[in-house]
């Protein structure tokens, strides 16, 4: 409000209406920077959106390419740190990967499919302690979707460790719990390879017989078996599974194992 002025004839303007003012002028930098920052997250958004498909159809160039763009963008979205540990994994940047997934859980303290990640990120480092308790963390949520898959990393990590007794109890559990029976070649597989360890040739050659039924192009369990049947000095049911792994996957590491053991059998 303008109000007479002083002996000088200039008008005065009352606090209040100065203070309106000031406040109005505030209200309206805030609007715009919330304008501003929400526009910043439609932005990641969409770039996130770009990124998770191109990383569900395998092109981790791309989706780094987007993700990069959605971080920048909006920097604390959990998700976008988990789908770039996804992208840099999958391009064999462990290192960038597991500060990524690292990232995700600190912003998201209950994001067990980053937690799942991140131990498969360590376990792959050979950090098996770490993995374990990642998967653990995983674990621990309740509302958690897929208990039966961060079960059977847990095993594999207790079996790289040494611990079979351990790793047999978490490939049980993880049958338990695996309701759509898509683990069951891979954990009858992987309780074939702890049975191989101690010694239980006769178990191992039961369990991978089991994992190659299931899974008729589970070519790691071919092998095993091979070796399974070796221990047991049976030669012709080793070359078979040795020959299968041959027919099925020549170029693989396994292929290339099979080979190798061919002419060690007796003819």
């Amino acid at each position: 409000m303008i109000t007479p002025g002083d002996s000088s004839g200039k008008p005065k303007i009352r606090f209040p209406f100065l203070a309106l003012l000031v406040g109005l002028t505030v209200l309206a930098l805030l609007a715009a920077c919330t304008t501003g920052a929400q526009k910043r997250r439609e932005r990641a958004e969409s770039h996130l959106n770009l990124g998770s498909a191109y990383v569900e159809a395998g092109d981790y160039t791309a989706a780094l390419k987007e993700l990069l763009a959605a971080e920048k963008n909006n920097p604390d979205n959990p998700r976008i740190h988990y789908y770039l540990a996804i992208a840099y994994y999958g391009k064999g940047h462990n290192e960038l990967a597991a500060a990524a997934a690292e990232k995700a859980v600190r912003l998201k303290k209950d994001y067990s499919t980053a937690y799942n990640l991140l131990g498969t990120i360590y376990y792959s480092q050979g950090k098996y302690d770490l993995a374990i308790q990642a998967f653990n963390k995983a674990l621990a949520d309740v509302l958690y979707e897929t208990p039966a898959l961060s079960l059977y990393n847990l095993g594999k990590a207790y079996s790289r460790r040494g611990d079979y007794l351990k790793a047999l109890e978490k490939y049980q559990e993880a049958g338990t719990k695996d309701t759509r029976r898509e683990l069951i070649p891979l954990i009858e597989m992987e309780t074939g390879k702890v049975k191989l360890a101690q010694g239980d040739s006769e178990a191992a050659v039961f369990h991978l017989k089991k994992a190659t039924e299931l899974a008729p192009v589970l070519v790691e369990a071919y092998y095993w078996l091979g070796e399974s049947y070796q221990k047991q000095r049976k030669n012709r049911e080793a070359r078979q599974a040795y020959e299968t792994v041959i027919r099925l996957s020549p170029q693989s590491e396994f292929g290339t194992k099979a080979r190798k053991a061919l002419p060690l059998l007796e003819t």
